[in-house]
């Protein structure tokens, strides 16, 4: 038997909580086999975010060591960031390269768009490839120097079995760019 699926309708939407950084709504939904379900879901500020891969030479990458809130820990991963107002993903993501690792790219090359959370938050994150890497520094809202590693790309099982690079989305952009460079061979 073949499902369509009908997105459910929204009968009522009402903001439940909100903190500087997120505002939680309740949806009041039927579906269309008429279940009554109540949901709830971070809203999404509709710009998104950027996270990217920067590749010093075809064998070398770029990662950061930065505190998480949310683990309380300090995690390994890629430079990433939020969309400013009036940027656009690739801009964005130069940015946060200059800002997180003091280096621009030459080339962003896009990898892949990922949901971050698509059961309870609307948010994407576009992910990059940054090549041609220069020199060039800005200041970022970051409250500490960040920590840059670099990391050979042949070695990405050690990589992986680090306990402090398990960020879901760092993994994704590491598998997506081990795929795009072994087709590129």
């Amino acid at each position: 038997m073949t499902v369509k699926n009908q997105l459910p309708q929204i009968k009522q939407r009402k903001q439940v909580a909100k903190s500087q950084l997120f505002s939680i709504e309740q949806l009041d939904l039927t579906f269309s086999n008429g279940v009554v379900r109540v949901y709830e879901r971070m809203e999404g500020k509709g710009r998104g975010a950027v996270m990217i891969v920067p590749m010093i030479d075809n064998e070398t990458l770029l990662l950061v060591k930065e505190y998480c809130a949310g683990t309380h820990s300090y995690e390994l991963g890629f430079p990433k960031g939020l969309i400013d107002p009036g940027e656009t993903a690739i801009i964005a993501a130069n940015r946060e390269l200059k800002e997180e690792i003091g280096f621009g790219a030459k080339e962003l090359r896009p990898l892949h768009k990922v949901a971050m959370a698509p059961a309870f938050f609307s948010g994407t994150m576009d992910i990059f490839i940054g090549c041609g890497l220069y020199k060039e520094r800005l200041i970022g809202d970051e409250p500490e120097p960040l920590e840059v590693v670099s990391w050979p790309l042949s070695d990405y099982l050690n990589l992986l079995a680090r306990p402090d690079f398990n960020e879901a989305r760092s993994i994704a952009a590491l598998m997506l760019t081990l795929d795009v460079l072994r087709k590129n061979k």
